[in-house]
């Protein structure tokens, strides 16, 4: 594959769009692009094996939604920054502890946006600082309940449902807190 042609027709502050042409297979294109520079979710565990989430307003969807903390990366930023960043700017939580879990393509039909995924234990507290366009509501759930609350939302958002499964299958594997990931009868 190669781009033929590039042809920016929008910069936003978040992403850029691009009408390209590009070559591949002995075939030419013509393709758009969202250019994001990615981002990146948490997933907060306190002690006891509950999951810190948010409840957010979110515009394009017209509707609150359930989700793990998450947010673009900044110039510069790593995303193991952004994680902790935006742990502690949408929950108030700290992390002792962070372990990432995956990168995910967010829509790799037609964006570049991948997001790194964490794991964040040993909360503690520290500040929430809401930007002035978050609308946010800190919720504390069980992991089973959290997943059935996501999975049964009609569309859930898809970085909180890779997120969680990544969690419960990683914490059930350490034994954190004694967690014991609960599967669906004949569930292997």
């Amino acid at each position: 594959m190669r781009i033929v042609r590039h042809k920016e027709i929008f910069a936003g502050r978040i992403f850029t769009l691009s009408q390209d042409e590009i070559a591949i297979s002995g075939r030419r294109l013509e393709v758009e692009c969202i250019r994001h520079p990615g981002g990146a979710a948490v997933v907060p565990i306190l002690p006891d094996g509950t999951v810190v989430m948010i409840e957010q307003y979110r515009y394009a969807v017209e509707s609150a939604i359930w989700e793990i903390p998450a947010g673009r990366l900044e110039p510069g930023e790593s995303q193991c920054a952004c994680a902790l960043r935006e742990l502690e700017e949408e929950t108030g939580y700290q992390a002792g502890r962070i372990e990432k879990l995956a990168d995910i393509y967010s829509a790799p039909a037609y964006c570049t946006e991948i997001i790194s995924i964490f794991l964040a234990t040993g909360l503690r507290a520290g500040h929430q600082l809401l930007e002035k366009d978050e609308f946010i509501r800190v919720v504390k759930l069980p992991m089973e309940e959290a997943l059935t609350r996501v999975l049964t939302a009609g569309v859930s958002d898809a970085k909180t449902l890779a997120g969680l499964l990544m969690a419960r299958n990683r914490l059930a594997e350490t034994g954190y807190a004694g967690f014991v990931a609960t599967r669906p009868e004949g569930e292997k």
